[in-house]
């Protein structure tokens, strides 16, 4: 990429991360409901954290650092640079305040626009993906500030509007009946491989054989998933993984996280303020474990990660997400082929999140970003309306916990086809 387009792209990103704050009261900086959730403060200084560390401190002469104690404070998980400060304490760093931690940001700005101004030619090459990789990575906190403010202002009564409610002009109130589409599957190639940006867990590109398979053409709706809540879906244990069915009897789960009911009407709590549900709108905020148990109720399955990407790879990527100011998964409009690939809710698959062949991360701790986290997580696919579009690919692998549902996750059906 050229410097004066990483430049933009860098300054771009800074900015809207702050923009995203701008309907927030001060009080809300400091959120935290539950230890997987950050503060939105938090997220502003720790991706700045991110370029200080990475960027700053080892390629800027005679850089000081902000704050000394910022190391630890805004550390995510790297144990290479130091000891990070409690997760689940994250939310009582009531210092330093918004204002200094937005001062930490336009310093950290300035630096690095000065890095980037005077690298040489010896180090451009690194500085610049190095560079690349700190815009994903706050790119990627940009949606985690979604769906944290999201589940933190979920827990207080009044459900607060986060976000202006966008115009619904022109959806379609009922959902038309999904098609199944076929591939023929075969000796297949994943993973990328290419020009443009990629996180380490995407690579190496290598081959793998899919027995022939269907896809739905849509994501499983509101309207359908009620069904299977009304068949008594979260009273069958037939239905659920042994450890879905701990979790359903242990958390009560009798329906999607932010479901609600209000004067006999069927509502849904979102950064809009709490909505009607509509039938036609994609379920989303749903467990691999509930999307699992949907897919086995409705005679189907859910995908496995290659056979999306297989699927998906050479479609346009149609999403408009975090550009587009509508934080809520809308109903699929008319069309053929697979849709709602990127711009409605990630889709879990039935894969493990595990390195790919011949995988091998990065030297140091930047290598920590991925690789010491392909253990007991499901992947998952596509983009949600949370998404930075600039950042959505087939190959791109999201990952979670198989009881995590605060993300805009949803469910794509599959099904084995038989040879032809």
């Amino acid at each position: 990429m050229p410097d004066d387009a990483l430049v933009a792209d860098f300054q771009a990103t800074r900015i809207q991360s702050v923009t995203l704050c701008d309907t927030l009261a001060v009080e809300d900086y400091g959120l935290q409901r539950e230890a997987f959730a950050s503060p939105p403060k938090w997220h502003l200084a720790h991706t700045s954290w991110f370029f200080e560390t990475f960027l700053l401190r080892p390629f800027l002469a005679g850089y000081q650092p902000h704050a000394p104690l910022y190391e630890t404070l805004f550390n995510s998980y790297y144990n290479g640079v130091g000891t990070p400060f409690p997760r689940h304490q994250r939310g009582l760093l009531s210092r330093p305040t918004v204002r200094e931690v937005l001062d930490y940001r336009r310093q950290v700005d300035a630096q690095m626009l000065r890095l980037l101004a005077q690298a040489d030619h010896g180090s451009r090459e690194l500085i610049g993906a190095r560079c690349r990789l700190g815009i994903e990575h706050e790119r990627q906190h940009q949606e985690l500030f979604l769906t944290d403010i999201k589940y933190s202002m979920a827990a207080n009564p009044l459900l607060p509007t986060v976000f202006p409610p966008p115009p619904h002009d022109g959806e379609p109130a009922e959902a038309t009946a999904p098609a199944w589409l076929d591939f023929d599957g075969g000796l297949v190639e994943i993973g990328h491989d290419g020009p443009g940006f990629a996180f380490d867990n995407e690579s190496p590109r290598h081959r793998c054989y899919l027995p022939p398979y269907r896809l739905a053409s849509r994501l499983v709706t509101n309207g359908e998933y009620q069904d299977f809540v009304d068949d008594g879906g979260y009273r069958n244990p037939d239905l659920w993984l042994a450890d879905g069915w701990d979790l359903v009897r242990e958390r009560g789960w009798q329906s999607p996280l932010y479901w609600l009911e209000s004067e006999g009407q069927p509502r849904e709590y979102s950064l809009h303020g709490v909505i009607p549900r509509r039938p036609s709108a994609p379920v989303c905020h749903i467990s691999a474990y509930e999307a699992d148990a949907y897919a086995r109720w409705a005679g189907a399955r859910l995908p496995t990660e290659q056979e999306w990407e297989f699927a998906a790879a050479g479609l346009a990527i149609d999403a408009r997400g975090l550009d587009g100011g509508c934080f809520h998964p809308r109903p699929a409009g008319p069309g053929r082929g697979l849709r709602q690939l990127y711009d409605s809710c990630w889709q879990w698959t039935r894969s493990a999140y595990e390195p790919y062949p011949g995988f091998q991360p990065p030297a140091g701790a930047i290598g920590e970003y991925n690789g010491k986290f392909m253990s007991n997580q499901w992947v998952l696919r596509g983009g949600s309306c949370a998404s930075k579009p600039a950042q959505l690919r087939p190959s791109y692998r999201n990952f979670f916990y198989p009881g995590d549902r605060w993300q805009f996750s949803g469910l794509r059906l599959a099904r084995d086809r038989p040879a032809s």
